[in-house]
């Protein structure tokens, strides 16, 4: 039992020592590309400037706000209680904790692995997962913490005190749950989510964009928010995932730039594919997953401090 223990136990400390080497090794490759970074700009096209992004934030939401967020609720009242009800078997998909956790854990899972004694294609394989897992975790965790700020600072109130205060009741400095309407959290959420998606898998993006409208869109639908809340997260969630792309571009970290300044992921279809046939076999035995030389270096080393 105490040799257990004793094996046990080097082994969290042996994996602990791995986190560490593996987390100072990604922090030195960031360290590195500081100067690639700031060499390196292009100039953002119309439509993605701060103050562009910031003038349609305002139009959509002041639209909104006129158009929209008044007759939104009561006629999603007047709505059987089927549409609530499809809804809301959905609408969840836009919380925060499922992206973090799956992402988080298989981040971690990663960075427990010693990467230097797999074979070209694995290493390629979880240098990717890693990095995009890590973007994604990165904007849904930023983004969350934004939107909670806005918030629980603006104090909007939610659109089931409608009736008794109306559509634009403001309280500043609330901090009451029921004053946190504005911006949308699932929203931020779905929207940073989406366009992590989308321009790592930029074959898929609309497909990524109809399904994400439909997870923003149910905000409204189940009365959690008004039309110019989920506007607004929306926006935010964008905004922030497509300005942290493009800054790992510069480092090209995950992403690069073209030619005329668009943001690609590095990897390519033909590579990721290549990537995924190299773990499918590795996990039949069909291939080897560490390579020869490491499994000969690791062969002579047992042979030399064996006695016998």
């Amino acid at each position: 039992m105490d040799m257990e223990q004793a094996t046990f136990g080097s082994r969290v400390r042996q994996i602990a020592a791995r986190l560490r080497a593996n987390m100072r090794r990604v922090r030195q490759i960031f360290a590195s590309r500081r100067e690639r970074a700031s060499k390196l700009t292009y100039p953002l096209r119309p439509g993605q400037r701060p103050q562009d992004i910031l003038a349609i934030l305002i139009l959509t939401v002041g639209i909104s706000i006129i158009l929209f967020d008044i007759p939104s609720y009561p006629w999603i009242r007047s709505l059987p209680s089927e549409y609530w009800a499809t809804f809301n078997f959905f609408t969840d998909l836009g919380k925060a904790h499922w992206v973090l956790w799956s992402t988080g854990l298989v981040c971690l899972a990663l960075l427990a692995q010693n990467a230097a004694q797999l074979t070209f294609r694995l290493r390629m394989t979880v240098g990717a997962v890693f990095t995009y897992a890590g973007f994604v975790f990165y904007c849904v965790a930023a983004t969350g913490i934004l939107a909670i700020l806005f918030k629980w600072s603006l104090g909007r109130a939610r659109p089931k005190l409608f009736e008794e205060l109306g559509p634009v009741k403001f309280d500043l400095l609330a901090f009451n749950s029921s004053y946190t309407s504005f911006p949308s959290g699932h929203s931020t959420t779905i929207g940073a989510v989406a366009t992590a998606l989308a321009l790592i898998f930029p074959t898929y993006r609309w497909l990524i964009v109809v399904f994400a409208f439909w997870v923003a869109f149910s905000r409204i639908m189940v009365g959690a928010h008004y039309p110019s809340d989920v506007i607004a997260g929306t926006l935010l969630g964008f905004t922030f995932t497509f300005f942290t792309a493009r800054a790992l571009a510069r480092r090209r970290i995950g992403f690069y730039y073209t030619k005329n300044g668009t943001v690609m992921p590095i990897i390519s279809q033909r590579s990721a594919k290549f990537c995924l046939a190299a773990v499918w076999y590795a996990m039949r035995g069909r291939r080897r997953a560490v390579q020869m030389t490491t499994r000969a270096g690791a062969g002579a080393a047992h042979t030399t401090q064996d006695p016998s």
